[in-house]
């Protein structure tokens, strides 16, 4: 049940972003995440309202305008074997599917309860 956020600069097409969208969800359901648990959304910012060191932490490579923030969200007890499979597999897939070098890609996962999600009725499916 992730919920996955992308931020990126402007002016991509949506070709481009269905691109970066279904190499993230296929690299999800690789990990065991069900199919239709699809939920993601973008945040296109211009470049005065998207602020990045450019090399942070020690980059060979800058970062450029193809730069993108995968932030997900998902719920508790993933180990970190999976959470490391799962970052190989969006990295492998943005590269190949969307030509996105891994060094513009910043991936953050984010955990939270199974009682936090409620899908749609106001019912919470996992308590």
């Amino acid at each position: 049940m992730p919920l996955v956020t992308i931020t990126l600069h402007k002016g991509r097409t949506a070709s481009e972003k269905r691109a970066i969208a279904d190499a993230i969800h296929d690299a999800l359901v690789q990990s065991g995440v069900p199919e239709k648990d699809r939920f993601q959304r973008f945040l296109e910012l211009n470049a005065d309202d998207f602020i990045y060191d450019p090399t942070y932490p020690n980059l060979a490579n800058a970062r450029s305008a193809a730069f993108i923030i995968i932030e997900i969200l998902l719920s508790v007890g993933r180990s970190v074997k999976v959470k490391k499979e799962l970052l190989k597999n969006i990295i492998s897939n943005l590269q190949a599917r969307a030509s996105i070098s891994p060094h513009n890609v910043m991936v953050v996962f984010k955990e939270t309860q199974w009682e936090n999600w409620a899908f749609a009725n106001g019912e919470q499916l996992h308590i």
